[in-house]
């Protein structure tokens, strides 16, 4: 059976059989708040019964012959909602059924608590858990896929967060259960499985995400995630990451947007920090958008068409028309035009030491 399952495509199974494939973000309840919560729907459930039987005590009869006061309601409410039911030894005045209701019962859901507990906490969860993915995977529109979360796919994610995009927003395609621990502690949506197979890819939403990160720790799976994304969504935005330079270009035929070389970018920092220490502060300053200042992207104002970009008082970067980057000082980006978008530098808190 576990075979069969796991020779079946992902794609083609029902969302409840999902659950622990994709897993959604856990509401953060503390279990005291948990055990009151279910303390008073069983209080919530008693009074209903309560005033069942209370409206309808004429068709009651107690041993005493006396008719169902009150509290004989109350009485018979509890003993049958706690599954007690009646033995030789029953109470028979009010002193030993108001001590019945008020502690003998209490003891009884503390006692059913804590031995059924953990089963009922298992099957409601493992159903909510496939409520909200039936939900999600209905609903889920222009998000981020990032396949692998290793130090580059955490970093990524911390940079899509920091642009205010919710958590819930965010997937994560990893074959490492721990690193999808760590995911899914933030918030975040994810999905165990290789981001090389198109259907992990389908069941992360790729065919209607906005953006693909591929974090991947090695070129050939780099290359491999990258073109069945690009078959799965044509119009999404793909970021793939490279160890090597030599293979930008796989990456870029197999439809990545954008490659960032990881080793030599970081080689090129280090080369600069030897002697011009402080330049690598600054770029670091740029691309960590917690603080300081940021690259930051924007839409022309319809009162700077016509204008260049080096006369406005943000310090602008480039000029991306039409999917196209023009540096600053390139002719092209010497007058705005109507949609285009600016790169430019952002302020985002006030720098150490100033006024």
């Amino acid at each position: 059976m576990r075979a069969r399952l796991a020779a079946e495509k992902l794609t083609d199974r029902p969302d409840h059989s999902l659950v622990g494939v994709i897993r959604m973000p856990e509401s953060s309840v503390s279990p005291i708040a948990s055990i009151v919560r279910r303390i008073v729907w069983a209080f919530l459930a008693l009074m209903a019964a309560v005033f069942l039987v209370y409206i309808d005590r004429d068709g009651y009869r107690d041993s005493n012959g006396d008719g169902l006061s009150l509290l004989d309601c109350f009485y018979y409410a509890t003993v049958s909602l706690s599954t007690t039911g009646y033995g030789d030894i029953t109470p028979v005045s009010e002193t030993a059924r108001l001590v019945n209701i008020l502690v003998i019962t209490p003891l009884r859901v503390l006692f059913l608590i804590v031995l059924v507990g953990t089963t009922l906490a298992v099957l409601t969860e493992r159903s909510r858990q496939a409520f909200k993915l039936q939900r999600w995977r209905s609903k889920v529109r222009d998000h981020v896929v990032v396949v692998g979360y290793g130090t580059k796919g955490r970093s990524a994610v911390s940079s899509v967060l920091s642009d205010g995009v919710d958590p819930e927003r965010i997937v994560v395609v990893d074959t490492d259960q721990a690193m999808l621990d760590a995911a899914s502690a933030l918030g975040l949506v994810t999905v165990h499985g290789s981001g090389t197979r198109s259907d992990v890819l389908r069941v992360a939403g790729v065919p209607r995400a906005r953006a693909v990160v591929v974090a991947a720790n090695r070129d050939d799976s780099a290359v491999l995630v990258t073109l069945t994304a690009r078959e799965l969504a044509p119009k999404a935005q793909i970021v793939s990451a490279v160890r090597e330079a030599e293979n930008v270009h796989l990456l870029r035929q197999s439809g990545a947007n954008s490659v960032v070389v990881s080793s030599e970018t970081a080689g090129r920092l280090l080369g600069m920090a030897t002697h011009t220490p402080s330049v690598v502060d600054m770029v670091e300053d740029l691309i960590t958008p917690e603080s300081g200042v940021a690259i930051a992207e924007r839409d022309v104002d319809p009162s700077e068409v016509g204008g260049s970009p080096r006369h406005l008082s943000d310090i602008v970067l480039g000029v991306v028309r039409a999917g196209k980057l023009y540096r600053v000082d390139h002719p092209e980006a010497d007058a705005m035009e109507a949609g285009d978008r600016l790169l430019y530098v952002r302020k985002i808190t006030p720098a150490s030491g100033t006024d």
